[in-house]
């Protein structure tokens, strides 16, 4: 199967579309992006399991102190496991209301494991940590 058969394309969008779901504040869009069972990571010991678990924390985050917020990513490396699992390594931050770079206290690497489900590639496990970490 080649590349483009297994979705490089949409793939390479998901950090794209987190960028644009991010920027709706909406819990249950960006919860969409990931299976059913997904892991997220974030720094503050904050460990999510489930597509539900994921949009409850987003909702009340979007509500809080992610409020007016967005995020910015790029890809760093991306590569297939199989035709069912991809990773890709984004770097980038949150942008506070106002700014137009990622301020370096915010700067983060992050990792996504993607998994292809009926056609459509979703994140299974997403975890960031701090550059200044």
């Amino acid at each position: 199967m080649s590349i483009t058969e297994l979705g490089a394309e949409q793939m390479h969008e998901l950090p794209t579309k987190m960028i644009e779901t991010w920027a709706t504040n909406d819990g249950a869009a960006f919860s969409e992006l990931f299976t059913e069972d997904a892991t997220l990571i974030l720094p503050n010991d904050i460990f999510l399991r489930g597509r539900d678990g994921i949009r409850g924390f987003m909702t009340q985050a979007f509500a809080g102190p992610y409020q007016g917020t967005r995020v910015f990513g790029e890809p760093l490396d991306a590569r297939y496991l199989g035709e069912e699992a991809a990773v890709i390594v984004t770097q980038g931050g949150v942008l506070a209301p106002g700014d137009t770079a990622v301020a370096p206290e915010r700067a983060i690497r992050a990792t996504w494991v993607l998994a292809r489900q009926d056609g459509r590639w979703l994140i299974a496990a997403y975890q960031n940590t701090p550059i200044g970490a």
